[in-house]
């Protein structure tokens, strides 16, 4: 198959060829024709594997033969959990719609508001926000959404957990009820997928592979080591492979400035990318590294998701994460579009439960390999036998006997109605307060209140998708 034989146009079928692309991936060959049917989609692939192309280009089809946007209107609306995401559909966006008569634009926190909300006043076609600038937006009448035509979750899986769901819900109100819902993701979890089906119509599901797998093209590894010999086993890693590009993750902000000064030290160029760093440090970090003018690009989660680094051969988790599926997204910054990759983690002890988690979820040991020199004195215990992941038992549907109506049950675009509301004279039960301290920052990226307080009956009905 070829992407003429996906039904776009000539003009974007020349844009596409630019690129120096003519066959589309799995993920595009499933997608795409289900999009330009008008269809909701709920598509799940690895990492890599071209999932932006699969909503951007048969969106594009789409709005070329639609109307003319009005002043501060858009017609499609991309929501993406990180700045760098954003940036980087938009740009994706530009390069495949560049023939056509079609505009875009990009909007995040962490810079002026003002410019942003200049070039929405003559209206986009499409328009790829973060959550929390989104809002701001809004509530500054700067962007208005009677035209929207189509929505799209990008990382649609952190897009929907507890950290973004309340400005997810914000905005799906104030959306046309009639449009078309895109969810584009490397994992969904169990809850997630239950709860992204009560905000899309009868989805089409595309998988074209297996949840939480890693790509093929990728070695993985792990070197055990105690805490305290890490940054010098890294520069020795560096030195010894002479690695010219490499991204290393970290678990905190700190963690990742104290490793680049340590790096500098011993004369390797080096940069943190992190949610502390101001937008403009980040894009120049990233932009020094892509061009390869700094050898280590020292980053946390926030660089885990949708940064299309062409090419990157190494990936080195200095730190494993909490969260065992974003291994997954970390190590698929390399082998990207088929290229060949490899991912080193360096794992002392303590981490390992945090080790065990990943086994589990990509469902295979990693290999050990001890550096001479630097083995560990507390060594890693040895991973027991990986348990399968078992699927969940699909639940039966409660029923309110009153009105015979399923609960879970919930129209695109529409706000979940409680039992208590239809007992209080159709009045909203108010929210309770650890909840409303849960928002997003205008970046978007969630800060979520960890402390466990027991929230009130009526709250917590409220909250429930009715």
């Amino acid at each position: 198959m070829s992407f003429t034989d996906l039904g776009l146009s000539a003009a974007i079928l020349e844009a596409v060829e630019q690129q120096g692309y003519d066959t589309p991936s799995p993920i595009q060959a499933q997608a795409i024709p289900a999009v330009l049917e008008g269809k909701d989609v709920m598509a799940a692939a690895q990492t890599g594997t071209g999932k932006t192309a699969g909503f951007t280009l048969p969106i594009l089809e789409l709005l070329s033969g639609g109307k003319k946007v009005k002043p501060n209107h858009i017609r499609t609306l991309i929501l993406t959990p990180t700045r760098e995401l954003a940036a980087q559909v938009c740009e994706s966006v530009s390069l495949y719609g560049k023939n056509l008569p079609l505009t875009s634009a990009v909007v995040f926190g962490g810079v002026k508001i003002n410019p942003q909300m200049q070039k929405l006043r003559g209206g986009v076609d499409v328009l790829v926000a973060t959550p929390g600038r989104l809002m701001d937006l809004h509530g500054q009448r700067a962007v208005k959404f009677d035209q929207v035509e189509i929505l799209v979750l990008d990382e649609a899986d952190r897009m929907l957990d507890m950290g973004f769901i309340r400005d997810i819900k914000k905005i799906l109100a104030l959306l046309p009820k009639r449009r078309q819902n895109l969810m584009f993701s490397a994992t969904f979890s169990d809850e997630i997928r239950e709860l992204a089906k009560g905000l899309v119509n009868n989805p089409v599901e595309i998988s074209v592979s297996p949840r939480n797998t890693t790509v093929q093209s990728v070695e993985q590894w792990i070197h055990p080591v105690d805490k305290n010999q890490k940054s010098k086993l890294l520069i020795k890693l560096i030195n010894d492979g002479n690695w010219r590009q490499v991204l290393v993750f970290t678990r905190t902000k700190h963690g990742a400035n104290r490793l680049t000064k340590s790096l500098e030290a011993v004369n390797i160029s080096a940069a943190a990318i992190h949610g502390n760093k101001s937008q403009g440090a980040r894009t120049k970090a990233l932009a020094n590294f892509k061009a390869g003018e700094i050898r280590v690009l020292v980053a946390t989660d926030i660089a885990a998701r949708g940064l299309d680094i062409e090419q990157l051969p190494q990936v080195v988790n200095y730190e494993l994460p909490n969260v065992p599926e974003d291994y997954v997204h970390r190590i698929g910054r390399t082998g990207r579009a088929g290229a060949s990759g490899n991912a080193v983690s360096l794992v002392m002890a303590d981490e390992f439960k945090q080790l065990i988690d990943i086994e589990r979820v990509i469902q295979k040991h990693l290999t050990r390999e001890l550096v001479k020199g630097f083995e560990p004195a507390n060594p890693l215990p040895k991973s027991p036998a990986i348990r399968a992941i078992k699927a969940p038992r699909p639940k039966k549907p409660k029923v309110d006997h009153q009105d015979g109506q399923r609960s879970g049950e919930m129209a695109s675009g529409h706000k979940p109605v409680s039992k208590n509301r239809r007992h209080m004279g159709g009045q909203q039960p108010s929210q309770n307060k650890s909840q409303n301290q849960n928002q997003s920052n205008n970046d978007g990226n969630a800060k979520p209140n960890n402390r466990r307080r027991r929230p009130s009956r009526s709250s917590h009905q409220a909250a429930k998708p009715a």
